[in-house]
């Protein structure tokens, strides 16, 4: 049986406070073409951290921290999206090159985001999240998790289209560790394929996530790249077209041994 491999964003942080790999990146641009060359297929550049109880970043802030690196990326042939809730950074990040939005507010936040996602060409990435990043996690309450986010992606999709944002640059991401609890989140993981009736391109981004520590103990974020594999192989068995990981060599060599077994 043939394998579709997922392709892989690799994650891009320009911050000081992201839950794995904050403040590390003391020349961004050159770890974003580090990404590319190691098999990314998208370099996912994010200037404000959304991880549980983080602060909002001033808007300029914001772009300060992005679109130089976006630039600079495009410039080198590298695809890039932009990680942001925020409508101007999308649309200051599509003038620089950008080719895909990916907003973990589901084009939610900022009021403006849906005109500028429909004004320009680039795929549009929904997320499921209730709240915001300061109340998520005091929202994780569900009777039934799976048909819950399908409900609310589905509902974010139609509004998305209601825009006039095609559905064919439409993808949908369930959030993992957005306002969820391990329970909610292996209900998900367990229950992916479900999501494939969205009727759009599906994206995991589960890399390094607390799912991890929470079913083997605690783990350093940074020493969580068996976990990370384990739940990309549960993406790619699901069919989803995208991983969203911060190991990107690991992850290419770990989809590509899965797919010759699966040939």
């Amino acid at each position: 049986m043939s394998a579709a491999i997922p392709r892989i964003m690799g994650i891009l942080n320009v911050t000081p406070d992201s839950f794995s790999d904050g403040g590390r990146h003391a020349d961004p641009v050159a770890a974003g073409l580090a990404l590319h060359e190691a098999g990314a297929d998208m370099v996912d550049v994010g200037g404000e951290s959304t991880r549980p109880g983080a602060a909002p970043v001033p808007l300029d802030e914001e772009l300060r921290r992005t679109i130089p690196v976006v630039a600079a990326l495009a410039k080198a042939g590298v695809p890039v999206s932009i990680d942001t809730m925020k409508a101007e950074v999308m649309r200051r990040a599509v003038e620089a090159g950008a080719v895909m939005l990916n907003d973990v507010s589901a084009l939610q936040a900022d009021a403006a985001s849906r005109g500028v996602a429909a004004a320009c060409s680039a795929d549009v990435v929904l997320m499921h999240m209730p709240g915001n990043p300061q109340t998520m996690q005091q929202l994780a309450q569900y009777d039934d998790p799976v048909a819950e986010v399908l409900a609310h992606l589905s509902d974010r999709i139609a509004a998305a289209e209601a825009a006039g944002i095609a559905r064919g640059r439409l993808i949908a991401d369930p959030g993992i560790g957005f306002g969820k609890g391990a329970e909610h989140n292996l209900a998900i993981l367990r229950q992916l394929e479900d999501f494939h009736a969205l009727g759009v391109p599906l994206l995991l981004g589960a890399s390094r996530k607390s799912v991890i520590p929470a079913i083997v103990g605690p783990t350093p974020a940074a020493e969580r790249l068996p976990g990370s594999l384990a739940l990309a192989l549960r993406g790619a068995e699901a069919g989803v077209a995208w991983l969203r990981v911060h190991d990107v060599a690991a992850t290419r060599q770990a989809l590509r041994v899965w797919a010759a077994i699966r040939r």
